[in-house]
């Protein structure tokens, strides 16, 4: 049998198949005996590892039983010996062994210099690992496993250095580097691969950043090895190896030597260069070869999804997407968590050095030039180069015009032509769809005949060139000659290249069969292309298009290069044809039929996704609809202007994608603007579709306008919900609501009546998924109403039904909160156990801004374990990546818990620096934004309090409690309680002993584990005796929540009082 833990508890039968071994406390029974196997484990030692410090009564017959289920799975291999259990099996057996034996073995090699045979050795050892050391293994040997892990990492990438193998090293080591700072090998590393690229200034600036690093957190210069990566940067010239992330281009750039290298010289001098002309003139292409060459960072944005004269906001969320840049799922206790797309982006840029290309910008180009200005304003390493029909027209912008190729005389003969760009461009791509196509003497006239006439557009002379498969060259020419002699008379007003460009493509479209025009037509509709199986149904609205047609008129028009056939199997059209065809459209008059057609396919898509969103198949799911999010997008955009029927039953089907992939901001900006021309409670038979549109506009963070000054504001639809509750079906036929319903206990008060609340939550249910998700939901109501028991009774019982739907969404939130839940409780092993699943569930889903966020609860944890180094990591890496996407209040989370950790040390100053550094970064005005800042002014009133400025921490804490009861959240309120407490002991103990209950009486249960509390209860008990403490304690933990706050009040004039 084969055993896995580099990754989750996995056992495999000798037929692989996989091998279940019971529940948690069999599997860590199991994880502990692995991971000394083959030798025998003490019943004490094996106990102590199960149970903890709270065994159960009877612990012997426990662990007995345990073994038992043990040994049902795996028979003949748990031997009972003297004192203790072994688990008979090799350590080969074991990934973990067998990952350490590899390590020793890639080690060897390398430092008997055989660096190739190094890196095959550790890289067959690192593929062991299936993600994070399972969380059944004890931390301490979990943490040993890393450490070698880390270690075998670094001699992997010693090796391929030395191989001279640099594909992907510097990204993998910047990620490296932000997860383990004060790890030094990965920082010279970095250096040294960044320098083998060429990039020597980034090398010199990684070096920088790192000594920095290690003087400010170890007090310690840079090592040995580290200084010799520096030194070796110092003495390197620098180099011209970029590192992109541009699109793959699969032919080769023609021509163009001038122009690239004036763009050069003004993306050095300048920070916003536009690259204009007409459509077809190679303006993106330019642009994308240029970039190429540029040192640092790079990102493209394709702007041609973005609506006609979309927002800034809008233009951002592109850009977002083209950076990586999401938010995050968490929003349960979050809700609302949203900064404006533009906000975000300045965040997640604004210390960076990068390139950025915005493509296509001319629909949208007054938007572009307000976050142009915007980002050239706050992020000062930041360059732009934008390709657009015209120009921005904002101070610091360099225009460089892009000409048309150049083109040789018509009595050019071959020798002659061949210097011609035009030419070279026409050849190269005749010969990709005619093999054996090229110049010769008896063709160079009829080249130089085309290439003139199209005015060497490198669009027109590509369109032209595939024709070559159909039409001889000379015919190819005569046609085109007499189509622009007759298009010639065309507007005059038109600029002489449009004219040009217009002639082509439609010179191109009129040699197209009726039907094959009719399903390019059909192709326009669609954004950002198309598969087969959602064209087949909208194409088939035409007349002369049939549904077992289809795939056959699609082949003719990849064939005449009107549509192209993308890698990964699906359709698309380049803009300027889509922008003809799109035009042929409209004037049949069968616009609106396709555009519904294609706005009901991807409704129908959407409906067809929903279930596979809640279980096991979510990952390949979210993929489909993650290809088609331009589809999504653009059919919502049609439905709000002309079905807004349609566009409510839309919205509500995608508001779990846009939740679990991280775009709940982009969501809420849809809800926002459908939510503007609906009329107050919305349309008649679409309540519940009306209800999920108001409250993500609200958790969206838009509490106030529509933009519609004649239309309703949200609290007039918020008012609605209350109202039409009854009108709501149960159970609902979007469950999705039930989680909606659940956090809008965290909205301002006025959201939603707890009486709709109360009415949902006592309907039979039968879908699985729907039945976890109200478990969730009662959960998230009883936390935010201090009750904490049965929020941890609900969450543990929606746990179990997500696992067993196989919900990796709905486990993580579950997980999260339960973990919150162990913190309190000071059972901080356990919430380290929960976070580590959760961590693996969320890398999954690639939700980069929910892993900050888990980090964050992690390295808590671990702070009020006493493992303040790891913390201290955890909260490092968790504001890194926070930074990187721009989710502000993450950010100010960790550094929260970096100032939490100096304060714990005697740093007030860097604890106070800390927290100005989360208050500035973290504006107040956010629901989720305003929860952490209050976490902020809690310590920031800690600090004063030792500082022994007792009335400005009473403020504080006052300012605190009033804001976490303004929303609702009375947990953040006994968080300022508990700081109050600390603040009135030494005046008047009793006081602070009744504060500390009634603290407990806010979030629902006594917090543990909590050096401030613990020092509080110390000071109270010192003063009034056990018994007497105990009974203030009581005193505050049995009263309402009234008089809780009321006791706060004057808790917070007694303060004042004093100081």
């Amino acid at each position: 049998m084969r055993f896995g833990i580099l990754g989750p508890l996995d056992v495999r039968g000798p037929d692989d198949a996989e091998v279940s071994v019971g529940g948690p406390t069999v599997r860590t029974l199991l994880a502990l005996l692995l991971m000394d196997a083959g030798k025998v484990i003490s019943a004490d030692r094996l106990v102590d590892g199960i149970y903890g410090a709270s065994p159960p009564h009877g612990a012997a017959n426990a662990l007995q039983s345990q073994v038992s289920r043990l040994r049902r799975a795996l028979p003949d291999l748990v031997e009972h010996r003297r004192g203790g259990y072994l688990l008979a099996v090799a350590e080969g057996d074991i990934d973990a062994g067998a990952f350490e034996q590899l390590l020793t073995r890639g080690k060897a090699a390398l430092d008997a210099g055989d660096t190739g045979v190094a890196a095959t050795t550790l890289r067959t050892g690192l593929a062991l690992w299936r993600g994070a050391v399972a969380a059944e293994v004890p931390e301490p040997e979990a943490a040993r496993l890393t450490e070698l892990w880390c270690t075998a990492v670094e001699y992997r990438i010693a090796a391929d250095l030395a191989e001279g193998q640099l594909g992907g090293l510097v990204g993998e080591l910047r990620k490296l580097v932000a997860e383990y700072p004060l790890r030094e090998g990965f920082h010279a590393q970095l250096v040294t691969a960044l320098r083998l690229e060429g990039r020597v200034a980034e090398a010199l600036s990684a070096f920088d950043a790192a000594r920095r690093l290690l003087v400010d957190q170890l007090g310690t210069e840079p090592s040995a090895p580290l200084r010799e990566a520096h030194l070796a940067a110092l003495r390197t010239d620098v180099g011209t190896a970029p590192t992109t992330h541009l699109p793959k281009q699969l032919t080769r750039f023609v021509g163009r030597e001038a122009e690239l290298g004036g763009l050069d010289a003004a993306l050095s001098a300048e920070r916003l260069v536009t690259l204009t002309g007409p459509g077809g003139t190679g303006k993106t292409r330019l642009a994308i070869e240029a970039a190429f060459r540029q040192r640092g960072e790079v990102f493209f944005a394709e702007l041609a999804a973005v609506p006609q004269h979309g927002s800034a906001d809008e233009v951002a969320s592109a850009v977002l997407d083209a950076l990586g840049v999401r938010e995050g799922i968490l929003s349960a206790r979050r809700a609302g968590a949203r900064q404006a797309p533009l906000d975000r982006l300045v965040n997640a840029i604004a210390d960076r050095r990068l390139l950025l290309v915005l493509d296509n910008c001319e629909h949208v180009v007054a938007s572009v030039a307000t976050l142009a200005a915007r980002l050239l304003a706050r992020c000062a390493s930041v360059t732009l180069l934008t390709t657009s029909r015209e120009a921005l027209g904002i101070t610091g912008e360099t225009l460089l015009p892009v000409p048309q190729l150049a083109v040789p005389p018509l009595a050019a003969d071959a020798e002659e032509a061949a210097r011609y760009a035009a030419v070279t461009l026409f050849v190269e791509r005749a010969a990709a769809v005619l093999p054996g196509f090229r110049l010769t003497s008896d063709n160079a006239t009829a080249l130089s005949r085309i290439c003139g006439a199209l005015d060497g557009l490198p669009l027109a002379i590509e369109l032209a060139a595939a024709r070559t498969r159909s039409l001889p060259i000379d015919e190819l020419a005569a046609r085109l000659d007499d189509r622009f002699a007759l298009l010639s008379r065309g507007s005059r007003t038109a600029p002489e290249r449009h004219r040009t460009l217009r002639s082509v493509v439609e010179w191109s479209w009129e040699l197209l069969e009726e039907r094959e025009r009719e399903l390019a037509m059909a192709m326009a509709v669609f954004v950002g292309g198309a598969s087969l199986a959602d064209l087949t149904p909208v194409g088939a609205l035409l007349p002369r298009v049939k549904d077992a047609s289809v795939p056959e008129v699609l082949a003719d028009l990849v064939d005449k290069s009107i549509v192209e056939l993308t890698a990964d199997g699906r359709y698309r059209m380049l803009e300027t044809i889509r922008a003809f065809a799109l035009e042929r459209l409209a004037e049949t008059g069968s616009a609106d039929r396709l555009r519904r057609g294609h706005a009901e396919r991807f409704l129908a898509l959407a409906e067809q996704a929903a279930p596979y969103l809640r279980g096991g198949d979510q990952l390949e799911w979210l993929g489909r609809l993650d290809a088609e999010l331009d589809n999504l997008q653009s059919a919502l955009d049609w439905a709000r202007e002309t079905d807004q029927r349609l566009a409510l039953r839309l919205v509500a089907t995608l508001l779990p994608y846009w939740w679990l992939t991280g775009r709940r901001g982009e969501g809420a900006e849809h809800t926002t603007r459908l939510l503007a021309t609906l009329p107050r409670g919305g349309p008649e038979g679409l309540a519940e579709e009306y209800t999920m549109c108001v409250l993500s506009t609200s958790y969206g963070g838009n509490l106030n306008e529509l933009g519609n000054p004649d239309g309703p504001v949200i609290a007039d639809h918020l008012a609605a919900v209350d109202e039409i509750a009854d009108r709501i079906a149960a159970p609902p036929k979007y469950p999705f609501l039930l989680l909606l319903w659940g956090a809008a206990n965290g909205i301002p008060r006025g959201a939603v009546t707890d009486s709709l609340l109360l009415r949902h939550d006592t309907v039979p249910l039968r879908a699985p998924w729907t039945i976890a998700l109200r478990h969730l939901g009662r959960a998230l109501v009883a936390l935010y109403g201090g009750k904490v028991a049965v929020a941890e009774t609900e969450l543990a019982e929606s746990l179990r039904r997500f696992r067993e739907l196989g919900d990796r969404w709905g486990c993580s939130l579950a997980l999260v909160e339960l973990g919150r839940i162990a913190g309190w409780r000071g059972d901080h092993q356990r919430c380290v156990s929960l976070m580590n699943e959760a961590i693996e569930l969320t890398e999954q889903l690639a939700a980069s801004e929910d892993l900050a966020e888990i980090l964050c609860v992690k390295a808590t944890a671990l702070r009020h374990a006493g493992e303040r180094a790891a913390a201290m990591t955890g909260y490092r890496r968790a504001a890194g990546i926070a930074e990187r996407s721009g989710t502000m209040d993450v950010f100010a989370l960790a550094h929260h818990g970096l100032a939490e950790l100096a304060r714990q040390r005697g740093d007030l100053p860097e604890a106070e620096r800390e927290c100005e550094l989360a208050l500035t970064r973290c504006p107040a005005g956010h629901f989720s934004f305003d929860g952490v800042r209050d976490q902020v002014r809690i310590t920031a009133g800690r600090i004063a309090a030792a500082r022994g400025e007792s009335r400005l921490a009473a403020e504080s804490f006052s300012g605190v409690i009033s804001s976490a009861v303004g929303r609702s959240d009375l947990p953040g309120a006994g968080g300022a309680v508990e700081a109050l407490a600390g603040l009135v002991v030494a005046a008047d103990p009793r006081l602070a002993a009744t504060l500390l209950g009634a603290a407990t009486a806010l979030r629902g249960l006594a917090v543990a584990g909590d050096a401030d509390v613990e020092r509080v209860e110390g000071q109270a008990r010192a003063a009034l005796g056990s018994s007497g403490y105990l009974a203030a304690h009581a005193t505050g933990a049995a009263m309402s929540h009234p008089a809780a706050l009321e006791l706060a009040e004057a808790g917070i004039r007694t303060a004042l009082k004093s100081g």
